[in-house]
Order: structure tokens, then sequence, then C-alpha cells
């Protein structure tokens, strides 16, 4: 699996989302990353395993403690793939204002032009009493 797929396979579960927001805002052991679940810690421990295969988490050592720390490199390669498509999307939505205006100016065209063909309509009517 190439590295982009693993990125996106990872990201895939809501567990591991939570994971990395929660890395987001810094190192945290394997049981403060476990607290906030009601899944067992052999789970996180498995939900990490991914995250790390995918290059998200690393582990590292510090005394007896393994704290985890979040890799944003994978996260900044998925968001430069995935900005291709939002210049793709963003002409597409230039393009779809731009026609929805011109279709709201003729219609307020044709509206005015149908208020002053009443006018005259009316106008025409009170000048044969």
């Amino acid at each position: 699996m190439d590295d982009l797929s693993s990125t996106f396979a990872a990201l895939a579960d809501p567990t591991r989302r939570s994971i990395l927001a929660r890395l987001s805002r810094g190192p945290a052991t394997v049981n403060e990353l476990a607290e906030p679940f009601d899944i067992s810690l052999p789970s996180v421990s498995r939900h990490l395993k991914v995250l790390e295969e995918a290059g998200l988490v690393v582990k590292e050592r510090s005394a007896q403690f393994r704290p985890c720390r979040l890799d944003t490199a994978p996260l900044e390669a998925a968001d430069e793939w995935i900005g291709q498509y939002r210049q793709f999307f963003a002409e597409r939505l230039d393009r779809l204002d731009a026609q929805l205006k011109a279709m709201m100016e003729r219609r307020d065209a044709k509206s005015a032009a149908a208020d002053s063909a009443s006018e005259s309509k009316k106008s025409s009517k009170e000048g044969d009493r």
C-alpha cells in the first residue's frame, strides 16, 4: 500500500482520528490516549499500530514511559494531494456563481420589463377613460 493510501486508511476510523486530535495538543502515553474511550487498552494499542504504520504516530522512549507523538508529514502530503482538487472545485464553484448571477440578472431584467409593460397598459387604459 502506498503512503497516501495508508494515511487515508488510518484516517478512516473515528477512534484513530480522535487519537490524532489528542496528539495534536502534545505527546501522550498509551494510557492517556485510552482514557476517553470505552474500549480496551489492547484495542487502543491496535489503533496506535495502524497510525504508526501510516507514519502518523511515533512512539518515543523516555525512561520507563513510551510517549506517542504526532508526525504531521503524512497529513501534509494528504493535504497537498487534496489541494489539487480544492483548486478544481473552487474554479467550478466560481463558474457556477457567475452562471447564477447571470440568470438572476436576466430574471430581474424580464421582471422589470414586465412591470414596465404593465404600467404602460395601466396608463393607456386610464388615458382612454
